[in-house]
């Protein structure tokens, strides 16, 4: 299941008036946070494994479950944001996805090669980052444009992807996987973009933003990894 929310600006990426000092502070603060919650992540997904809690989270269960906490968590961290809870919860948000993300990674470390696999989306997800990362601070035309392009296809992604978890189609999975790594790519671009400009002033809003792409990106690799190559022997 794919999920994207973030707001978008309406005036160009060099007239928000926020100096350059004030950009880097945002964007280390941001990469530093955004290291930290890969923890939780790890984390959650590790106890969901282990423990099998998630497993009985099958078709309109695990959608109600999934899309309930990630809105509640996104709607509690927007609301704390400007305060010393942000980071708390932004982590506890984490900590539930990668307990969301568990299910999809038991299924894949049941292939005799899926711990390769993981290891290959993940290497393959800080790959688009590396590289968007390098694209954001090279481009200098105004990219807040995107911004609404980006959310249409974000949407259609995700009505795609409800529609499919009653449909169970394999080609469908695999084509909103493609269509995500797209889209969510493009995203980290427009966000890493914002903070740059000066679009974005908060760390923590900041680190949601990223954090959603990288984890859609991840998710969509793995989900493709494990259709195309996934090895039962």
């Amino acid at each position: 299941m794919n999920e994207r929310v973030t707001p978008f600006p309406s005036s160009a990426g060099n007239s928000y008036g926020v100096s350059q000092e004030q950009r880097h502070k945002v964007l280390r603060n941001t990469y530093w946070l955004l290291a930290l919650s890969l923890l939780p992540t790890v984390l959650g997904a590790w106890i969901g494994v282990a423990t099998g809690i998630t497993r009985s989270l099958n078709g309109g269960l695990g959608l109600i479950v999934f899309l309930g906490g990630a809105f509640g968590f996104m709607y509690a961290i927007e609301k704390t944001k400007n305060s010393a809870a942000g980071v708390p919860v932004l982590l506890g948000f984490t900590f539930f996805m990668g307990l969301m993300l568990s299910r999809m990674i038991g299924m894949v470390l049941g292939f005799s090669n899926g711990s390769e696999l993981i290891m290959t989306a993940f290497a393959g997800t800080a790959g688009v980052f590396f590289v968007m990362a390098s694209l954001a601070t090279v481009i200098k035309r105004d990219l807040s444009g995107m911004g609404k392009w980006l959310f249409v296809g974000a949407m259609v992604i995700v009505v795609g992807a409800i529609i499919n978890v009653f449909v169970g189609s394999t080609a469908g999975m695999m084509a909103i996987s493609v269509a995500a790594i797209g889209v969510f790519s493009a995203y980290m671009l427009y966000d890493l973009k914002r903070i740059l400009d000066g679009g974005e002033t908060n760390y923590i809003s900041a680190t949601l933003a990223l954090y959603l792409d990288l984890f859609n990106v991840f998710q969509s690799l793995l989900m493709l990894l494990g259709i195309m190559g996934g090895d039962s022997d």
